[in-house]
This record gives structure tokens, sequence and C-alpha cells, in this order.
């Protein structure tokens, strides 16, 4: 099931967030080999997991984490407009109606209806929270998951070539794309949507920008 999280929720469920942190360090550092921090117990943590975020985590049957991704608002301290920038000619990017997503992360083993899943979330917010894009950095490797679950981004911009390209995009899941995400995640819009009012109720969550 789809699990919308702040830290705070986290703090209640230590085992699925320090699963989180494992799987980032597994995807970003082991298999990647992102010059990321990694603490002593194994956990991939950074800065702007200290700004308070929101996580979507898909959590599997057994509670264990299978796959996630972070959302910070443009609006605040990000790390597109902090590390980024160059994929954009230099422009930042600050609005109330962006929220940027970081740490796509899958878990070990986790089938390709998890990261359908994830982007599924990623159009509940777009709606839900009146955004009209999410933007992101992703390197070549996401390109193709985004391209086989039919959410491929608007790119603004790449740097490097072949499987070191990196590039920036902006989302906006429109009704058609949605429900193509939708059929590859093997979730009904209506469960989508429960997941989603368990989390936030009839309202909308929002981000403080740091």
């Amino acid at each position: 099931m789809l699990r919308y999280m702040t830290t705070e929720g986290l703090a209640r469920c230590p085992g699925l967030r320090d699963a989180m942190f494992r799987d980032r360090a597994a995807q970003f550092s082991d298999r990647l080999g992102w010059a990321v921090a990694v603490d002593a117990a194994g956990l991939e943590r950074d800065q702007y997991d200290a700004l308070d975020p929101l996580y979507v985590i898909w959590e599997q049957g057994c509670g264990r984490h299978g796959g996630s991704m972070r959302f910070l608002p443009t609006t605040g301290r990000c790390m597109v407009n902090d590390h980024f920038a160059h994929l954009n000619g230099g422009v930042q990017v600050s609005s109330p109606v962006i929220w940027e997503c970081t740490r796509f992360c899958l878990a070990p083993g986790a089938g390709p209806h998890v990261a359908a899943a994830l982007m599924l979330a990623g159009g509940e917010l777009l709606e839900r929270q009146g955004l009209d894009h999410l933007l992101g950095v992703f390197d070549a490797n996401m390109e193709r998951i985004y391209r086989r679950i039919g959410a491929s981004p608007e790119v603004l911009g790449s740097a490097g070539a072949g499987r070191d390209r990196t590039s920036l995009g902006l989302w906006s899941l429109t009704g058609g794309a949605r429900a193509r995400v939708a059929r590859r995640a093997g979730i009904s819009p209506a469960l989508s949507q429960l997941w989603y009012r368990r989390a936030f109720g009839a309202g909308s969550f929002c981000l403080q920008p740091a």
C-alpha cells in the first residue's frame, strides 16, 4: 500500500523508516556509487531529510519498505536549486505549485509495479494539492523506467552522455497518463484515492518551505 508520511509519521514507524534509509544506501551508494553519506547503521540520509519533507512509501504486505520518494516545496531549500540549477540554464525554480521530488528509491527485488505505484502517488499529489508540476533530477536508467510505466517527464536540460547522463524534468500527469500508470501499478484509482484520504482526509497537506 502507499503511505504518505512526514518526519513525525516516520518516527512512529521506525522499522519502515530505517528500511527506507537502508534501501536508499543500497541503491545510491552501493549500486550507483553516488557520494552520499551513509552512517554506521547503514542508513543514507542528507540535509534535506532534516527539512521535514513529505515521503511517499510503498509498504509491502510484510510491513517492509518496497520503494519511496521525497517531496519538498521549491519555494524553500531544495536539491534542484542548490545543486542542479545548471541543468536548467542556471535558472532556479521557485513556485508554490511546483514540488521537488528526489530520492526515488526501489528496494532490492522490487517489481516494476512499485515504480508505477510511486508515480501514481505523484499524480494524487498533483491533483489534490493543486500542483501544476513535480520537478526532479534523474539518470538514464530512471528515464527508461519512467518511459516503461508511461510517466515520462518533460526534459528541461541534461548533462553527460549515455549511462552517465543526468537530466532535469517536469512531470504533469494528465488523466490519460494517470490511467496508464494505474494499470501498470495494478492499482485502481479508487484504491489510490483511499490511501491518500487515509493520510490527509478530505483536505490537503501543506509543505512548509525551510
